[in-house]
């Protein structure tokens, strides 16, 4: 059988779906050229992440179609249920990037209180003859230890994220609609391991309390924060975003920066992808990456070779 991997794989995943006995193709194909290639090719199981769309116009015209697969977490570019009720499996690997997604949060986190996404922009440009004011201008920092991690979302990448805050020296506090409260178990280099039990609390007394907030959360139709959030939270706040654009009013957000009701913000992800708004990504509080929170090489090595574990059981049946 033929797999697309549409938006790439990793090595390691293609090695063990080939050995498997799959012919793997790797040419990326056109959105609108994807019909016309999978019938042309027999495609039986197209896999993406999250540039390739798979709605229903393509679910229906691609009969030969047995298992769309999504490298990665969040399957909103796919109509999954709609594909299930055709009889095909929807597949993706939830766990295979929350280590390096939680990473990311913390690249931004530990910028955000040192000024980095500031110094990075103004150090060459002013580097040579303004030292003395920049180091004045961002000589304010401050330290994550002793410091509250607020949580929205304490799925997989939200424990994570948890477990990086905890073993930082910070209290973690989250809220999450469907978790009342869970078990994390912390492992270090030596084999020791330390036990945490986070019980969840209301989103409010997160937004109070919290000093640093990430969001680990679905996309959906509502703005999890918006303009009456960032007036409940702890002024001077930072606020972390590497789940999914538009969970974030970003007008309220950079109002929030100007007027000084938040003190910075990390983006991975944005309203608007692939082209972000301009005033979110000139603002000199924002601190900024182009969706990358699973693209470690650690992580695209899990991925593909759980999607290939996966294919592999569903199809040798």
């Amino acid at each position: 059988m033929k797999i697309l991997a549409n938006d790439g794989i990793s090595t390691s995943g293609q090695k063990a779906l080939e050995d498997a006995g799959f012919e793997v193709i790797t040419t990326t194909v056109a959105q609108e050229q994807l019909e016309n290639f999978i019938n042309e090719h027999e495609v039986g199981v197209l896999l993406v992440r999250s540039a390739t769309k798979v709605r229903k116009d393509l679910i229906d015209a691609c009969p030969v179609l047995k298992i769309i697969g999504r490298g990665g977490v969040g399957m909103d570019n796919i109509d999954v249920d709609y594909a299930r009720s055709k009889g095909l499996h929807v597949i993706n690997t939830p766990a295979a990037s929350s280590s390096s997604v939680a990473e990311l949060v913390f690249a931004h986190l530990f910028g955000g209180v040192r000024y980095l996404y500031d110094a990075n922009r103004n150090m060459p440009l002013e580097g040579e003859s303004k030292f003395g004011q920049l180091k004045k201008a961002y000589a304010r920092g401050s330290e994550l230890r002793g410091k509250t991690m607020g949580i929205i979302g304490i799925g997989r990448i939200g424990q994570e994220t948890a477990r990086i805050a905890l073993g930082l020296g910070m209290k973690v506090i989250a809220f999450d609609p469907f978790i009342e409260e869970v078990n994390l178990e912390l492992s270090f280099y030596d084999g020791q391991k330390v036990q945490f039990n986070i019980k969840t609390v209301s989103k409010e007394e997160v937004l109070k309390n919290a000093d640093f907030i990430s969001l680990h959360v679905p996309a959906q139709k509502d703005y999890v924060i918006g303009e009456k959030e960032f007036k409940i939270m702890k002024k001077g706040a930072g606020l972390i975003n590497a789940a999914r654009g538009g969970v974030i009013d970003e007008v309220a957000m950079v109002d929030a920066l100007d007027n000084g009701l938040l003190g910075f913000a990390g983006l991975d992800v944005f309203e608007n992808e692939p082209t972000p708004a301009i005033r979110v990504l000139m603002h000199p509080k924002v601190s900024l990456t182009p969706h990358i929170g699973a693209a470690t090489d650690e992580a695209q090595d899990r991925i593909g070779t759980e999607l290939a574990t996966q294919i592999t059981e569903l199809l040798k049946k």
